[in-house]
């Protein structure tokens, strides 16, 4: 059974506390439409399977086991093969970013919106960079933490957002988090943060898997995020980016 959103008007009222915006990068910041994250996904199988001498579809095996299991292939490869994450990080996150479209409405979006703007990603500043750079939005952002500022403990477990709220003096109970994997709210729930989950196909990234029940650790559902951060800013509020509550 999946959680569905109750659709409701917008309601700005519903973040007039926030000081502290925490971003996460991939499908989030853009669109999943881009399918960039297939390129990124394609190195990881295509790194394992020369690492270790293995056809691809086996490599793909160990890949998506090791992500199950401890949240990213590269921590799976870490715990499991002791490999440098360095370079395996180098060499995955060396894709094409065209398929992202730079967005003059989310720039303007996050230059209106009050309180600092930071990302969170399981992926490299380096990525993160790109991207940001790509969308047009690299100035906007006041922050960036990523999966080695993370100690290589990747969302969602629990230690990293305390980490993370810690090295960039974010108070949670006046932050809002916004992810598209839905589990990945839940530790930031449980800190006291506002949570946003911008909805995607991906049956996955869905509020009630991971073993999380029926998601009430997401409050606010969006299916457009620069719709939704602009009718937030004042760019057109009412215009029907609603925010839903969950």
């Amino acid at each position: 059974m999946t959680t569905e959103p109750n659709a409701a008007t917008f309601d700005a009222a519903s973040f007039a506390h926030v000081e502290h915006w925490v971003f996460d990068l991939d499908n989030t910041l853009y669109p999943s439409s881009c399918n960039l994250f297939a390129q990124v996904d394609r190195r990881i199988g295509d790194y394992i399977a020369e690492r270790f001498g293995l056809p691809y579809e086996e490599a793909r095996r160990k890949q998506k086991a090791y992500f199950r299991e401890y949240g990213t292939s590269l921590r799976g490869l870490m715990l499991e093969h002791d490999i440098d994450p360095i370079p395996f990080l180098d060499y995955v996150h060396d894709i094409d970013v065209t398929p992202v479209a730079p967005s003059a409405l989310l720039d303007e979006a996050l230059a209106r919106l009050p309180g600092r703007k930071l990302v969170y990603t399981n992926g490299s500043t380096r990525h993160a960079e790109n991207i940001l750079a790509r969308l047009g939005i690299d100035r906007r952002i006041d922050g960036i933490f990523d999966i080695v500022a993370a100690g290589y403990v990747p969302k969602p477990d629990p230690a990293a957002y305390d980490t993370f709220v810690k090295q960039h003096g974010v108070d949670p109970s006046r932050a809002a988090m916004v992810e598209d994997i839905a589990r990945n709210l839940a530790p930031a729930a449980a800190l006291g943060m506002t949570t946003v989950w911008v909805r995607t196909d991906a049956d996955w990234s869905r509020p009630d898997q991971g073993g999380l029940g029926q998601g009430t650790h997401v409050h606010h559902v969006v299916d457009d995020l620069v719709a939704w951060l602009a009718a937030l800013a004042g760019i057109g509020a009412g215009d029907g980016a609603a925010v839903q509550p969950a």
